[in-house]
């Protein structure tokens, strides 16, 4: 699902565990981080 927000909020959630976090991180997701995040 996707959850509009504002500031340049990147959350990427399954079932309710977050998966990757720009404010977190202080950065933007790197090309294949996020779906490497989902394998495992």
């Amino acid at each position: 699902m996707l959850v509009p927000s504002g500031g340049g909020v990147f959350d990427v959630f399954v079932d309710d565990r977050l998966v990757f976090s720009k404010k977190q991180a202080g950065r933007h997701a790197k090309p294949g981080e996020v779906v490497a995040a989902l394998r495992g």
